[in-house]
């Protein structure tokens, strides 16, 4: 199948996140998955069981490496050191592209450990494309910024958040992680229409799609990826390949891990999007 020149440049097309828990049943069963996503802050070691089991699973299968630690919008710019760091890991896995969140999360040399949402606003968006220009030059492969979701928004935010991924992804000219469960938990907690977002995004920008689940509260939703994918988030992952065409697409499952069969039978359920919008585009031909 042929992408857009974000999405194109690989075959790859239903993956799973690489767990420890998984390790065993994966080098033991070999199981058919198209490739995995690793966090590439758990493996940015000088050796251990970690890489060794990494190296194991790079002899069979592709590996893409997403990450929770660049703070792309920071106002005292990225790491040099976590970034170089990154690289090193980058010419190891030989990872098509990397990814990280659109957000910050550090000040004053602490770490939050967390994703913390941007204001909307044109200054913004300047130093957060700025970041990613670096970034983009220093790998030397293809990047990509996700959508996070959050629980909180600022008062001087000047655009819409799909307007400011929009913004961000043009000056930096980068690709876009689309996560359309994080979309669809922001869209609950802050009232907007997630199918809105879905369509008003550059689809040929989008490099990779995240499905998730979610925990539901009283009064918002959280992130937690513990859940299967409900069928809102499937609708909107169901228009957003419409949109931007056949993606690779990552599950994210993160939490209460069940068996591997589980993860890998859930993230499976995308194919039927696929062949229905791969379908389509052939009749359309």
């Amino acid at each position: 199948m042929t992408g857009n020149r974000f999405n194109g440049r690989s075959d790859l097309e239903i993956g799973v996140g690489l767990r420890s828990k998984h390790i065993d049943h994966i080098l033991s069963r070999k199981p058919d998955v198209s490739w995995f996503e690793i966090i590439s802050e758990n493996y940015m070691l000088g050796g251990g069981l970690a890489l060794h089991h990494l190296d194991r699973i790079l002899e069979q299968y592709r590996v893409v490496q997403h990450g929770v630690g660049l703070y792309v919008g920071s106002a005292e710019g990225v790491s040099r050191d976590h970034l170089m760091r990154i690289k090193d890991l980058v010419k190891r896995t030989g990872t098509p592209w990397v990814t990280d969140h659109l957000c910050w999360g550090s000040v004053d040399g602490t770490f939050s450990h967390d994703l913390l949402p941007l204001p909307y606003t044109w200054e913004a968006v300047d130093r957060s494309a700025r970041n990613i220009r670096m970034i983009r030059d220093t790998l030397e492969v293809p990047f990509a910024v996700e959508n996070v979701s959050s629980y909180a928004e600022f008062h001087d935010s000047e655009m819409t958040e799909w307007q400011f991924l929009t913004e961000v992804a043009e000056r930096a000219d980068c690709g876009i992680l689309l996560d359309v469960n994080n979309i669809y938990v922001s869209s609950v907690n802050h009232g907007f229409d997630p199918m809105t977002y879905v369509e008003n995004v550059p689809h040929e920008r989008v490099a990779q799609i995240h499905i998730a689940g979610h925990a539901r509260y009283e009064r918002f939703i959280i992130d937690t990826h513990d859940h299967p994918v409900i069928d809102p988030v499937w609708k909107l992952y169901a228009r957003a390949i419409e949109l931007a065409g056949p993606t690779p697409t990552l599950l994210e499952w993160d939490a209460r891990i069940p068996a591997f069969e589980e993860v890998h039978a859930e993230a499976l359920k995308a194919s039927r999007y696929w062949d229905h919008t791969a379908g389509r585009l052939a009749h359309a031909v």
